[in-house]
């Protein structure tokens, strides 16, 4: 093993240890109650994102639920280095948005930005509630976010308020957001901070709910409202190519049950004499090597696939790094530490891990059309996330690589001489363009048909779409 791949074993696994993770919890909840404060999630408010308008609903919603305390900070777009394709990220914000908020029965987002100038009333408006002297960042912000969130979202001009703050005072509320937000390690909108752990829009709100109530902090009768999503409704909310469900989810949720639980896959059956009539078009599958979330999805992908009968063609494009993309610390270790309870949901192993950037994933590269060629690209697509992302075998080595290539039933002396072999470079360019043309960037992405979609958070998209597809709807 390399000194590189050993350094990125002992990070990863140092850095993944439940129990390193469930010390600093019982750390901070000691600290909480010395200092006789509440239960305080710190909620990153960027109003012209689409992500915060549903997670500021969520959070109010939560507020009933909990004995908690939610400050609100008002925070800029994030930097250069952690939006490198931001046109993309706004364009696709929108249509993930508007899926979301019709899965989960939220306010659906409109179609198109909100213009500057009505941001700019909302911020203002918010701002002057932060800099009330009575209780900054109060409950009261929260609410105001909320409504004021809905007619901005619904494409609705947004007057200046009297009650408004000037321009130097949101000023100073964003720059004092932004600022508390990347001294916190974050650097993204529509994220909470509660007790050192980060959580990023309702997809992940689940994971603070299920710590809240092993805390004890559920109140004894909490209101389940849920908001109906036909009377807050901006937009058509059906429309197919969003892959958005034809009927919105009936408002009011199961006791206990999250306010937003991400969708399981193939929950219900597949109906087999529909998939016999169906001409099912293929599952495209926009993936790297060096990604921690493209292997936390490898296997549901195949499950996807398979259960349809589709063809899942595997799209491999260059890790951003490798692209000239900056990717900071605190995004590094966000994504391995979300990476990795999204990987114990699914029931994935996630670590040790032998960090592939670089070498090991080209080596990779030069051997997956080879292996495709021989009908074993899965086996081996699977096969080097597995044993990279689960035991920190070096891919940069001979060795590693030949466990690699065995363990797919392929022959190691006759793919060893693919090794090095740079055809692979034309392929994965084609792919990275093709994911450009979709409107997306990052992977993991996938596509089926004209519905794109992009996060291993997002397969219940494609799994809508193929059972609208097979429905003849």
């Amino acid at each position: 093993m390399s000194i590189k791949s050993f350094a990125s074993k002992q990070f990863s696994t140092h850095l993944l240890d439940e129990r390193r993770r469930d010390k600093a919890r019982a750390r901070a909840e000691r600290e909480r109650r010395r200092k006789g404060e509440p239960h305080r999630i710190e909620f990153f408010h960027q109003v012209d994102d689409p992500y915060s308008h549903l997670l500021a609903q969520a959070l109010a919603m939560l507020q009933e639920r909990y004995e908690v305390e939610v400050v609100t900070w008002l925070v800029e777009p994030p930097e250069d280095w952690a939006a490198p394709a931001r046109a993309l990220l706004e364009s696709y914000s929108l249509v993930d948005a508007r899926r979301l908020a019709a899965k989960g029965g939220f306010h659906v987002t409109s179609e198109e930005p909100p213009v500057r100038e009505s941001v700019t009333s909302v911020q203002r408006q918010l701002a002057a509630t932060l800099a009330a002297p009575e209780k900054p960042g109060s409950a009261a912000t929260l609410e105001m976010a909320v409504a004021s969130g809905k007619r901005l979202w619904s494409g609705e001009p947004v007057a200046a308020a009297e009650d408004t703050a000037t321009e130097a005072t949101l000023e100073a509320a964003l720059r004092a957001g932004t600022e508390q937000r990347a001294d916190l390690g974050h650097y993204l909108g529509g994220t909470c901070f509660y007790g050192g752990e980060w959580t990023w829009g309702i997809d992940r709100l689940a994971y603070l709910e299920e710590r809240l109530a092993d805390l004890g902090a559920r109140r004894p009768a909490a209101t389940e409202a849920r908001i109906p999503p036909a009377a807050d409704a901006g937009g058509d909310a059906g429309a197919p190519s969003l892959g958005l469900p034809g009927n919105p989810p009936t408002p009011g949720a199961p006791t206990g049950a999250p306010i937003y639980a991400q969708p399981r896959l193939l929950e219900e059956p597949v109906p087999g004499e529909a998939l016999e009539a169906a001409d099912l078009p293929d599952l495209h599958f926009f993936a790297s090597f060096r990604s921690p979330y493209t292997w936390i999805s490898t296997e549901r992908v195949i499950r996807l696939a398979e259960a349809f009968g589709v063809n899942l063609r595997i799209r491999f494009v260059l890790p951003m790094v490798m692209r000239g993309l900056p990717v900071k610390r605190s995004k590094r270790v966000y994504i391995l530490l979300d990476a990795a309870r999204e990987a114990r949901r699914n029931g994935v192993q996630f670590g040790p891990i032998s960090d592939p950037v670089g070498k090991p994933v080209e080596r990779g590269y030069s051997l997956l059309p080879w292996a495709i060629e021989q009908g074993r690209g899965i086996e081996y697509f699977r096969s080097f996330m597995t044993l990279v992302f689960s035991q920190a075998v070096d891919a940069g080595s001979d060795r590693g690589l030949r466990r690699i290539v065995e363990d797919a039933g392929l022959d190691w002396t006759e793919g060893r001489g693919y090794l090095d072999d740079p055809a692979w470079r034309e392929e994965a360019e084609r792919n990275r363009e093709e994911l450009f043309d979709l409107g997306l960037w990052g992977v993991p992405s996938f596509r089926v048909g004209s519905v794109a979609a992009w996060g291993q958070d997002r397969l219940w998209v494609l799994e809508d779409e193929y059972r609208r597809l097979t429905s003849g709807s």
